[in-house]
């Protein structure tokens, strides 16, 4: 009986074999075949293991999507070194803070990002880069991080830099072992994602996982767009979250021409989506929206990709919950999750009958690995289940489910997860807000905005002026979008005396429109 792939190394051997010479990306200013990403990346994987990189070592990238982020994502996967990419959109602080959870141990990016001086924000997060002289780091705020590396100009003495000729010590040989050796039980990638903690949460997904996970992407990418049997797919999603990752894995089943851009521009992705065919799209329906309300929508040439010009908003690929991908089409999921139980229950944990809404509840080896620096108890209950905290419920009949929202208090606006208590500590820093609770309250567009009630320390608020300190301090889709300013009285609380998130939410929602 044929084993199917169930690592990222064998993955890509079997599509360079089966369809090599196919694209596998494109962006606004490269073309990227499987072949090549396999010729690329195995030298980038040769540099990494000369370096002393090995299995298990956690790699940061922080790229954005692009030929780049692929080829070292694949790299680091080919030895069996653990990929944690880092949003581009992360301040300073968010930076020092993920590299510091992650226990990265080499972080790599370009000198640039957009305009983003790489460099300058690296000495941000961790000023005591400014004082060192060696490409060797002890640094106690992150002591994990042993070397950063910047592939493009950078001149700080504190910066490595990535030298082709340091490949070349390392024989062809010794990587194809390397590759033999990663097994899917072994960890690929660790994705963080806002949790119900002020801290991102670290989600651990082993090769096997990945790869059996994705098995029936490519299907559903057809299924979703009518796509054909080779589909080419403007890919909105970020490669550093993980419906990115789905679709960058996903490609490497069968061939998916993924187009993609360093940022989400709704013009240059109709230029794309025009010039290379493009036959649907996987991305949040706010993004699609974008797209058709563009001055040049009218004239374009979307032929190939009808869901572009007149399909159902809704249509996505999204990530529910945060460690098991599935396939949301409209207010529809899929009903079927590769490799995967699952279950709806009441509050009590009994499982809910046809039409009734409950928890979805999931185990198995399709879903993820669990949380980094969480013990397995922490995340999954005693019989094996995730507890997604989404809420769904199933028709008889019908083996779709069908999403309502959640039961946590996480934030879900244009398919990013936000944490208020994130939010909260960021703003309850700044000395003219004596309290501040976020909440998320219905959007047409984004599903959820995230909305700041604030009670000022004295006076009159500059909202302006804190929109601007928080932008400062977290990624842009994390700082409200809406501001409501009240006294400490107008704030509801339970009879416990604790705060009532769900009276506040409905307030806001009939009252501050």
């Amino acid at each position: 009986m044929h084993q199917p792939p169930l690592t990222v190394p064998a993955l890509l051997a079997n599509a360079v074999r089966e369809f090599g010479h196919r694209t596998y990306l494109v962006t606004p200013t490269e073309r990227l075949t499987y072949s090549s990403a396999d010729r690329r990346s195995a030298e980038l994987a040769r540099w990494l293991l000369a370096q002393g990189v090995g299995k298990a070592t956690r790699v940061g990238l922080f790229f954005p999507n692009g030929a780049e982020w692929v080829t070292w994502w694949l790299a680091v996967s080919r030895i069996g070194a653990v990929a944690v990419p880092l949003s581009t959109m992360y301040r300073p602080a968010e930076i020092a803070k993920v590299v510091r959870l992650a226990d990265i141990g080499l972080l790599i990016a370009p000198d640039r990002v957009l305009d983003i001086d790489v460099a300058e924000r690296f000495e941000t997060a961790f000023p005591e880069l400014t004082t060192q002289t060696s490409e060797r780091l002890a640094l106690d705020r992150v002591p994990f991080l042993r070397r950063i590396v910047l592939t493009g100009n950078s001149r700080r003495q504190w910066a490595g830099s990535h030298r082709d000729t340091d490949a070349e010590r390392v024989p062809d040989r010794v990587l194809i072992s390397a590759e033999a050796e990663v097994s899917p039980a072994d960890l690929a990638i660790m994705v963080h994602t806002s949790g119900s903690t002020a801290d991102p949460k670290g989600v651990l997904h082993t090769h096997g996982t990945v790869a059996r996970q994705t098995s029936t992407w490519p299907a559903a990418v057809r299924a979703i767009t009518g796509s054909p049997s080779a589909p080419v797919i403007l890919c909105a999603m970020p490669f550093f979250w993980i419906g990115g990752v789905l679709a960058a894995t996903g490609a490497l089943h069968e061939p998916v021409t993924l187009l993609v851009m360093p940022r989400l521009d709704a013009g240059i992705a109709l230029d794309l989506a025009e010039a290379e065919r493009a036959t649907g799209i996987v991305g949040w329906p706010a993004f699609t929206q974008r797209m058709r309300e563009h001055p040049s929508f009218a004239g374009r040439d979307l032929s190939a990709a009808p869901m572009l010009r007149d399909g159902p908003l809704d249509i996505a690929m999204t990530d529910v919950p945060d460690g098991f991908p599935v396939h949301r089409t409209m207010s529809e999921t899929a009903g079927g999750f590769a490799y995967t139980e699952m279950k709806i229950v009441d509050e009590s944990g009994l499982p809910v009958g046809e039409g009734t809404v409950g928890e979805l509840l999931v185990r198995g080896v399709g879903v993820m690995a669990g949380y980094n620096k969480r013990e397995r108890s922490e995340t999954f209950d005693a019989d094996g289940w995730y507890h997604t905290a989404d809420r769904v419920y199933r028709n008889a009949d019908d083996p779709r489910l069908f999403y309502v929202g959640r039961s946590s208090e996480l934030i879900k606006t244009s398919g990013a997860n936000v944490s208020p208590l994130e939010v909260e500590a960021v703003i309850e820093g700044f000395d003219d807000v004596a309290q501040c609770v976020v909440l998320g309250v219905v959007h047409p567009e984004r599903g959820e905005e995230v909305c700041a009630v604030l009670v000022p320390t004295d006076g009159d608020l500059d909202v302006e002026s804190l929109a601007r300190r928080t932008r400062d301090a977290l990624s842009s889709y994390k700082v409200p979008t809406r501001w409501v300013t009240v006294s400490s009285a107008e704030i509801p609380t339970l009879g416990s005396g604790k705060l009532d998130r769900k009276a506040l939410r409905a307030w806001v929602a009939d009252n501050q429109r």
